[in-house]
């Protein structure tokens, strides 16, 4: 549970799922999330194995952050939790 430990993080997760993602677009992605806590966050995650950093030597550097296969189970994993919680923690209508 301490990996995905933050306010952000299965935000960041959710959205890397998708596709790779660069810094700003995560920035956009997840609105409320400051640089230092977005950049705190994916390096947390980087250090756990959970995300790749990529960094292409271009004139302009890009870095592109993506799941790494931990990542993409613990992207399961969460899906699996999020279908338990709509289940079972909604009102029961009966």
């Amino acid at each position: 549970m301490s990996v995905i430990d933050g306010k952000w993080k299965v935000s960041l997760l959710w959205e890397l799922e998708q596709c790779p993602r660069r810094f700003g677009e995560l920035r956009r992605l997840v609105p409320g999330v400051s640089e230092k806590v977005l950049s705190a966050q994916l390096r947390e995650l980087e250090a756990d194995g959970i995300v790749h950093r990529e960094v292409y030597d271009e004139v302009l550097p890009r870095v592109e952050y993506s799941l790494t296969p931990r990542g993409q189970d613990l992207g399961s994993a969460l899906t699996s939790l999020g279908e338990w919680g709509a289940k079972h923690l909604l009102p029961d209508s009966a």
